[in-house]
């Protein structure tokens, strides 16, 4: 690695949130400035190089003509960091990967939504190219942006916890909350964010991804105990990691398979097509 690398940060598909992270980290780390190069940046900066060597991805992958941009980045950098879920998960996108594409194209779009907007199943973007690193989260961590950055620069392999959120929850103190009748994910969920939403109130959502050795089958127990039904359970579980779930087929742990995904509220029936609730069709 160069004494002073370029860096550059990429959108695709995603809410920009995690990069907004990041100019917001930078306000408080001037530092990291001064250590890098940064050429590359739409939400901060209008001047774009492309000579770079370390390239920080948001968003998933969501349209054909998507993969070639991400090829010629992983060409170009010689590290590629998944910055946040929606790269490195799919995230939230991933959840129209549930219905046939031309039919959540005209349900959001209309019917001439097929052809003005180019869209096909969301992947993570590991699945186009190798990705040497993966920052978690919606949005990520701003200190765990701060330490992979400190560790790429000195020449060091970032890793990522596989211990579950609730070792952070009981580092800060924090009573549980699905001890307090509050659904949290925190017992499948990989530590890292320093259990952030629990500490304000708020479950666990999955946003980091689920740890290597997740129980799936107790924290099923778990959140029915909270009165949740299995569709509802099943929710939960996809919010963000549709498209890892969805990878395991017919070992999922989800209550209810339809094709290559699980079935919808039967309540949300009458606000989609027909044709929305016929099994996914084959890549």
């Amino acid at each position: 690695m160069l004494a002073k690398p370029k860096v550059a940060f990429f959108d695709f598909t995603s809410c920009e949130g995690c990069q907004l992270t990041v100019i917001d980290t930078l306000q408080t780390h001037l530092g990291l400035l001064d250590l890098v190069e940064i050429v590359q940046f739409r939400e901060a900066m209008s001047e774009k190089g492309d000579d770079y060597q370390i390239a920080f991805i948001e968003g998933s992958c969501t349209r054909e003509s998507d993969e070639q941009r991400l090829r010629a980045i992983r060409q170009q950098a010689v590290i590629v960091v998944a910055l946040g879920a929606c790269a490195h998960l799919g995230g939230v996108n991933a959840m129209k990967n549930r219905w046939p594409i031309e039919d959540v194209q005209t349900y959001v779009y209309g019917r001439a939504g097929r052809d003005l907007y180019e869209s096909y199943p969301a992947r993570p973007i590991s699945d186009v190219i190798e990705v040497d690193y993966a920052i978690p989260g919606c949005p990520i961590d701003r200190q765990e942006f701060v330490r992979t950055v400190q560790y790429l620069l000195q020449g060091r392999k970032p890793r990522l916890p596989d211990h579950p959120l609730c070792v952070e929850c009981k580092l800060a103190e924090n009573a549980c909350l699905n001890k307090l009748g509050k659904p949290c994910l925190g017992p499948i969920t990989r530590a890292g964010c320093h259990a952030i939403c629990p500490s304000h109130g708020d479950g666990c959502e999955g946003c980091r991804g689920f740890i290597s050795e997740a129980n799936f089958t107790y924290m099923r127990e778990i959140l029915r105990g909270h009165g949740l039904s299995d569709v509802e359970i099943d929710a939960q579980f996809t919010m963000f990691n549709y498209y890892q779930l969805a990878a395991m087929g017919v070992d999922a742990p989800l209550s209810q398979i339809n094709g290559n995904g699980h079935r919808r509220h039967a309540a949300d029936a009458e606000a989609l097509p027909a044709s929305t609730f016929a099994a996914p069709k084959e890549a």
